[in-house]
């Protein structure tokens, strides 16, 4: 009998666990980046969050000898590196100070939209049926949160073109960084990818010092958390869910951020949240089932690979 879990069959359930700590780690970071926001500038803050994710990661890629990547992988890494750590950092800490929160979570949530389309085109990635229902359900879901916790002031057109840039640059990001794990490990994409990030965020080292000598403790400390858990660790679960999957379904998974987001924000801010708020919250989170979601359909011929092919009947005696 052959044995029917194969390893790529067997990292599947690692993958959705790494996505999962990648996605609540990522929501928590909108809890931070409002107390760390108040006291540092938007390029400051990103370029706080990368040295301190660059500090963690450099000392783990030490410990464990990865090295460099190979350089097939580091024209994906530097892409990445720039407009997803750097340029999407910077971008959504500044779009954040002038647009509301829900206005920001909606513009940002255009993003997985673009990562799937993009990988279909540049990636040959398929669109299926299920992820594009799942993607609609989960932007409904999202601009029902957004709608739900905008402030009703006015609305900055430079804060919503400065989401835009966020989302498009953490699209393509993704993007260039999918052919990068071919060659490179999860951590090493990651580590390399936050160290340029932060080399290109080094013309805000002014503003960072300026901060430092004027910030609370509070606001330093959701920065550091920032580098190291929703930048070093969450960016290297995502580097090895990526790896394992699509974009488009990694783009779609993060679509359950803003149901996590009120969820935290409930239970450590206590902001209670509205019933269209939880509602938008619950069709978020039913989008991104339908887009991890398997059709029976596309599951039986893998089985029947497994079986003997079918021979010519036998003759019957008598």
């Amino acid at each position: 009998m052959s044995n029917s879990s194969s390893p790529s069959t067997r990292s599947e359930p690692l993958a959705l666990v790494a996505a999962a700590v990648t996605v609540v780690l990522w929501a928590s970071a909108f809890v931070s980046i409002r107390s760390a926001g108040e006291s540092y500038e938007p390029g400051a803050l990103a370029l706080g969050r990368l040295l301190s994710g660059s500090v963690v990661l450099v000392v783990i890629l030490l410990i464990r000898r990865e090295g460099l990547p190979p350089k097939a992988a580091w024209p994906g890494i530097v892409v990445s590196g720039l407009l997803w750590f750097g340029a999407y950092a910077v971008a959504l800490n500044w779009g954040e100070q002038l647009v509301d929160a829900g206005t920001a979570s909606l513009v940002v949530n255009v993003a997985p939209i673009l990562m799937a389309l993009l990988a279909s085109r540049f990636l040959g990635e398929g669109l299926s049926p299920r992820l594009i229902a799942g993607m609609i359900v989960s932007f409904a879901g999202a601009a029902i949160v957004g709608v739900s916790m905008s402030g009703g002031g006015g609305t900055s057109l430079l804060g919503v073109v400065l989401c835009l840039v966020a989302a498009v640059t953490y699209a393509i990001g993704v993007v260039a960084q999918k052919p990068a794990l071919t060659h490179a490990t999860p951590l090493q994409a990651t580590t390399y990818g936050c160290v340029i990030g932060a080399v290109a965020c080094l013309p805000f080292s002014g503003q960072l010092v300026d901060g430092l000598a004027h910030a609370p403790l509070s606001a330093t400390l959701n920065m550091v958390y920032l580098g190291i858990f929703p930048s070093a660790l969450a960016f290297t679960t995502w580097a090895y869910a990526l790896k394992r999957t699509t974009a488009g379904k990694m783009g779609a998974t993060t679509y359950a951020v803003p149901a996590i987001v009120v969820l935290m924000s409930w239970l450590l801010l206590d902001e209670v949240p509205g019933w269209i708020t939880l509602l938008g919250g619950a069709v978020c989170l039913a989008g991104v089932a339908v887009s991890r979601s398997r059709s029976r359909k596309a599951e039986v011929p893998l089985a029947d690979t497994t079986a003997p092919a079918p021979g010519p009947a036998p003759e019957k005696t008598r």
